[in-house]
């Protein structure tokens, strides 16, 4: 087995198409597919199933894509780690983030980071923070901020960013239980976000099944929707701050709370880049 069996793997798998991958990596298409077909003798498992339509992992496939990705990522860092002990940061590191965390610091962050490491290619893509943590796991990201509920996946290392609590946004009054919840046109998070995780298991807890009406992955559209009267919408208390509407906030009783956490593999290829973001996003917490 050869390194650009695998990077030829992960080119065709993240770019569907046996032409794609051949463009992206300079080479040509016929000598793609031969190493390829290769690299499943030598595994005696099909790869990869192709169609008229593209190329798709098969279940073999997938199981080798995350070695084949820290493979790659390790032969990268071995000249990265010599580029970092001469004082420079090189390289890639791509961040996950929840919609649900635009008012966060994160951007701050960043643009720090990118004014002391100039060199670091800095990629960010948006997701419930249910798969984000699955493509951390997968290591195609290096660390995420995402809402918590319960506990992080296996292998996953975490540090609290900020607990919040959630409010029920649309009613006049100081408080409200969740069973008095039941009664009206009830606005949540997407399944898969944090402070919907958080809800979720607190319902289930206190015995109760609420009906939701609307579900969206952005917190201000429900803040401005529950804002024009089209009912109440469950929130993290920060998004409600950022969107500054004037609007009657509620806390929930009993409380519920919905952690945010910084998150990285905690054994896996984590490149210097990726190590001296995550550094300073602890610096910072």
């Amino acid at each position: 087995m050869e390194l650009r069996h695998l990077q030829y793997l992960v080119a065709v798998v993240e770019e569907g198409t046996v032409t794609a991958a051949a463009a992206r990596l300079h080479v040509a298409q016929p000598g793609v597919s031969a190493q390829l077909r290769q690299l499943e003798r030598e595994l005696g498992e099909p790869l990869l199933t192709r169609t008229s339509r593209g190329v798709t992992p098969t279940a073999a496939g997938e199981a080798v894509l995350p070695y084949a990705r820290a493979a790659l990522a390790a032969v990268e860092g071995a000249q990265l780690a010599v580029d970092e002990l001469k004082g420079l940061v090189r390289g890639r590191v791509a961040v996950g983030m929840a919609p649900s965390l635009a008012a966060t610091d994160l951007p701050d962050l960043l643009a720090e980071f990118r004014r002391a490491h100039p060199a670091v290619e800095i990629s960010l893509r948006e997701g419930t923070s249910e798969a984000l943590l699955a493509q951390l796991v997968a290591g195609e990201v290096d660390l995420v901020w995402a809402g918590v509920a319960g506990d992080p996946p296996p292998g996953v290392a975490t540090r609290t960013i900020t607990e919040q609590p959630l409010v029920a946004v649309g009613l006049d009054v100081d408080e409200v239980g969740l069973e008095e919840l039941l009664h009206r046109p009830l606005m949540c998070m997407s399944p898969g976000t944090g402070p919907r995780g958080a809800f979720d298991a607190a319902c289930a807890s206190a015995g109760v099944r609420p009906s939701v009406a609307f579900e969206a992955g952005d917190p201000l559209l429900l803040a401005r929707l529950s804002a024009r009267g089209l009912g109440v919408a469950v929130l993290p208390a920060s998004a409600i701050r950022a969107v500054g509407l004037d609007v009657g906030v509620a806390r929930l009783v009993p409380e519920v709370r919905s952690r945010i956490e910084l998150a990285w593999r905690a054994d896996g290829p984590n490149g210097p880049a990726a190590r001296a973001l995550i550094a300073a996003a602890r610096a910072r917490s």
